[in-house]
């Protein structure tokens, strides 16, 4: 008879399993790999600590043979995983790291932000507007400074970057800095949002046919971030009331991609027809990907479309 500790309370597929005994498993994003030289993409990283007093970290990268007094755009990445898996070490995610830093010639400084359930929400959002705070700071003459910043970086050039639930995060922050002091430290130039994480109560689009994927995405919401809201919380709905305005966002330029047979398509799509109506004066530009389904990239990068799709956002940090 099986013990209770092997008895799967929740299956939140493909993400982890939680335990009757409270225990839980990550399946996604749970195979890491360190920093250093990649030998394929000339890529040069590192795992630094960014805030002591949490232990929140990143994993920075660089050309290898960027030298002074060359300046570079910063990319400030935040990973997918619905809040709940992956990291900067993850094996997929630092090989696409590697890629995009190699093809935009930019800084990358992907957060390691905490996870849910261990760190429930809103602690994804504050660790990664604290790593911003941190990114801020080398502005200032004493502090914390990280020497490929302060050496290699163009601090006027920050891009904001992230796919799926990282791409959620890359909104709000926009929208936080609009109504913080940061906006006088800190322009963001772009943001880069790929298969954008935003869902809401009502099925739209292949979301009213596709009601298995719609209950498993529902699932998510619902473990990560439990309130009476459900999936109208303003942090996985921007449209519902209590939202921000999108004309708030603090940016100049937006590139929204989707992929054709992701669940999330339509809501990102959605986004960006919202954002070019809202007033925002900035410039927003739209991807989509057909015959491909959710950050198809991070887990075949190197198939032609997502070598297309690292390009499109290459090009859109040198613009």
């Amino acid at each position: 008879m099986s013990s209770i500790t092997s008895e799967v309370a929740l299956d939140l597929f493909p993400f982890l399993k939680v335990y009757k005994d409270g225990t839980l498993k990550r399946l996604a994003g749970v195979e890491v790999v360190p920093p250093g030289l990649d030998p394929e993409t000339n890529v040069l990283s590192k795992d630094i600590l960014i805030l002591p007093k949490t232990g929140v970290s990143a994993r920075i990268y660089r050309p290898n043979l960027v030298t002074e007094p060359q300046k570079l755009p910063l990319v400030v990445y935040f990973h997918g995983g619905a809040f709940c898996a992956a990291s900067p070490a993850s094996l997929e995610y630092h090989t696409s790291l590697n890629k995009l830093v190699a093809e935009a010639n930019i800084i990358a400084l992907s957060v390691d932000y905490r996870l849910v359930p261990e760190h429930p929400l809103p602690t994804a959002y504050e660790d990664s507007w604290a790593a911003l705070q941190w990114v801020a700071s080398h502005k200032e003459e004493n502090g914390n400074h990280e020497a490929w910043i302060k050496d290699y970086v163009e601090l006027d050039e920050v891009f904001l970057t992230g796919d799926s639930s990282g791409a959620n995060i890359a909104h709000h922050l926009a929208l936080r800095i609009k109504e913080s002091n940061l906006s006088y430290k800190l322009k963001i130039a772009g943001i880069g949002m790929i298969h954008p994480y935003f869902w809401g109560t009502n099925p739209i689009g292949s979301e009213v046919t596709d009601q298995f994927r719609k209950e498993l995405v529902d699932k998510w919401w619902l473990y990560v971030c439990p309130s009476d809201k459900g999936c109208d919380d303003p942090l996985i709905n921007p449209f519902v009331d209590g939202s921000s305005d999108l004309a708030n966002l603090a940016c100049d330029r937006i590139l929204v991609i989707v992929a054709e047979k992701d669940i999330l398509r339509d809501r990102g799509k959605l986004y960006y027809d919202k954002l070019v109506k809202s007033g925002w004066k900035g410039k927003a530009e739209f991807m989509e990907t057909e015959g491909e389904d959710h950050v198809f990239h991070i887990f075949h990068p190197d198939c032609a479309k997502a070598k297309s799709l690292i390009q499109r956002l290459a090009s859109f940090f040198k613009m």
